[in-house]
Protein backbone atom coordinates (compact mmCIF):
# COMPACT_ATOMS: atom_id res chain seq x y z
CA UNK A 1 0.00 0.00 0.00
CA UNK A 2 1.21 3.64 -0.43
CA UNK A 3 1.22 6.62 2.04
CA UNK A 4 2.72 8.53 -0.56
CA UNK A 5 6.43 8.39 1.49
CA UNK A 6 4.52 9.32 5.20
CA UNK A 7 6.50 6.33 6.55
CA UNK A 8 9.69 8.21 5.84
CA UNK A 9 8.53 11.67 7.77
CA UNK A 10 6.14 10.20 10.16
CA UNK A 11 8.13 10.96 13.36
CA UNK A 12 8.83 14.51 11.89
CA UNK A 13 5.26 14.90 10.68
CA UNK A 14 4.01 13.93 14.37
CA UNK A 15 6.49 16.55 16.47
CA UNK A 16 5.24 19.10 13.70
CA UNK A 17 1.67 18.11 14.60
CA UNK A 18 2.20 18.04 18.19
CA UNK A 19 3.41 21.58 18.63
CA UNK A 20 0.67 22.85 16.00
CA UNK A 21 -2.07 21.47 18.48
CA UNK A 22 -0.54 23.63 21.23
CA UNK A 23 0.69 26.51 19.97
CA UNK A 24 -3.01 27.86 20.70
CA UNK A 25 -3.48 26.50 23.95
CA UNK A 26 0.30 27.41 25.24
CA UNK A 27 -0.70 31.03 24.19
CA UNK A 28 -3.78 31.43 25.86
CA UNK A 29 -3.12 29.61 29.21
CA UNK A 30 0.16 31.61 29.49
CA UNK A 31 -2.11 34.50 29.46
CA UNK A 32 -4.77 33.15 31.72
CA UNK A 33 -2.04 32.43 33.90
CA UNK A 34 -0.02 35.74 33.95
CA UNK A 35 -3.21 37.82 33.81
CA UNK A 36 -5.59 35.56 36.38
CA UNK A 37 -7.15 37.79 38.59
CA UNK A 38 -8.78 39.18 34.78
CA UNK A 39 -9.08 35.70 34.15
CA UNK A 40 -11.35 34.67 36.81
CA UNK A 41 -12.72 38.92 35.94
CA UNK A 42 -13.56 37.61 32.53
CA UNK A 43 -15.30 34.17 33.58
CA UNK A 44 -17.32 36.29 36.17
CA UNK A 45 -18.86 37.97 34.07
CA UNK A 46 -19.21 35.36 31.23
CA UNK A 47 -21.10 33.74 34.20
CA UNK A 48 -18.87 30.39 34.32
CA UNK A 49 -19.53 28.98 37.42
CA UNK A 50 -17.13 28.84 39.80
CA UNK A 51 -15.21 31.25 38.20
CA UNK A 52 -11.61 30.92 40.10
CA UNK A 53 -11.63 26.85 39.76
CA UNK A 54 -12.53 27.50 36.17
CA UNK A 55 -9.37 29.34 35.62
CA UNK A 56 -7.33 27.36 37.76
CA UNK A 57 -8.68 24.26 35.61
CA UNK A 58 -8.49 26.21 32.26
CA UNK A 59 -4.39 27.05 33.14
CA UNK A 60 -3.45 23.68 34.13
CA UNK A 61 -5.35 22.33 30.99
CA UNK A 62 -4.11 25.00 28.11
CA UNK A 63 -0.81 25.85 29.78
CA UNK A 64 0.55 22.68 31.52
CA UNK A 65 -1.08 19.76 29.73
CA UNK A 66 0.20 21.91 26.14
CA UNK A 67 3.41 21.90 27.30
CA UNK A 68 3.33 18.46 28.34
CA UNK A 69 1.92 17.79 25.42
CA UNK A 70 4.46 19.63 23.49
CA UNK A 71 7.18 17.51 24.57
CA UNK A 72 5.60 14.29 24.73
CA UNK A 73 5.05 13.59 28.27
CA UNK A 74 1.85 11.32 28.73
CA UNK A 75 0.81 11.88 25.00
CA UNK A 76 -1.63 9.15 24.72
CA UNK A 77 -3.91 9.94 28.01
CA UNK A 78 -3.43 13.81 27.54
CA UNK A 79 -4.54 14.28 24.32
CA UNK A 80 -8.27 12.75 25.78
CA UNK A 81 -8.28 14.74 28.50
CA UNK A 82 -7.65 18.19 26.29
CA UNK A 83 -10.31 16.78 24.17
CA UNK A 84 -12.73 16.64 26.17
CA UNK A 85 -11.56 19.43 28.13
CA UNK A 86 -11.78 21.19 24.33
CA UNK A 87 -15.48 20.03 24.32
CA UNK A 88 -16.83 21.47 27.05
CA UNK A 89 -15.17 25.09 26.37
CA UNK A 90 -16.90 24.51 22.94
CA UNK A 91 -20.05 24.46 25.01
CA UNK A 92 -19.85 26.71 27.41
CA UNK A 93 -17.34 29.34 25.84
CA UNK A 94 -19.02 29.25 22.34
CA UNK A 95 -22.90 28.56 22.61
CA UNK A 96 -23.88 30.14 19.58
CA UNK A 97 -27.35 28.42 19.38
CA UNK A 98 -28.05 30.93 21.99
CA UNK A 99 -27.06 34.39 19.99
CA UNK A 100 -28.02 35.99 17.19
CA UNK A 101 -26.19 37.89 14.83
CA UNK A 102 -22.53 38.66 14.05
CA UNK A 103 -22.03 37.04 18.08
CA UNK A 104 -23.56 34.49 16.25
CA UNK A 105 -21.42 33.40 13.89
CA UNK A 106 -18.24 34.43 15.70
CA UNK A 107 -19.38 31.65 18.47
CA UNK A 108 -20.38 29.22 15.60
CA UNK A 109 -16.99 29.68 13.86
CA UNK A 110 -15.13 29.06 17.53
CA UNK A 111 -17.12 26.16 18.65
CA UNK A 112 -16.21 24.49 15.41
CA UNK A 113 -12.52 25.33 15.72
CA UNK A 114 -12.64 23.25 18.52
CA UNK A 115 -14.24 20.31 17.14
CA UNK A 116 -11.51 20.21 14.51
CA UNK A 117 -9.14 20.99 17.41
CA UNK A 118 -10.48 17.53 19.20
CA UNK A 119 -10.12 15.94 15.41
CA UNK A 120 -6.58 16.71 15.99
CA UNK A 121 -5.85 15.92 19.34
CA UNK A 122 -8.01 12.06 18.63
CA UNK A 123 -5.47 11.39 15.89
CA UNK A 124 -2.37 12.55 18.30
CA UNK A 125 -4.03 9.53 20.79
CA UNK A 126 -3.75 7.46 18.29
CA UNK A 127 -0.61 8.04 16.57
CA UNK A 128 1.10 8.49 19.81
CA UNK A 129 3.95 11.00 20.77
CA UNK A 130 6.29 9.47 18.20
CA UNK A 131 9.45 9.10 18.41
CA UNK A 132 10.60 12.77 19.37
CA UNK A 133 9.29 12.83 22.60
CA UNK A 134 9.66 11.73 26.28
CA UNK A 135 6.99 9.27 25.75
CA UNK A 136 8.77 7.73 22.51
CA UNK A 137 12.55 7.89 25.04
CA UNK A 138 10.99 5.82 27.04
CA UNK A 139 8.94 3.04 25.12
CA UNK A 140 5.71 5.01 24.88
CA UNK A 141 5.71 6.65 21.74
Amino acid sequence: MNDFGAGRIRDQVILLARILLVVLFLIFGWRKLTGFEGTVGYFTHGGVPLPAVAAIVAVVMEFFVGLAILFGVWTRPLALLLALYTLGTAFIGHPYWTMSGGAQMEALINFYKNISIIGGLLLLYVTGAGRYSVDGRIGLG
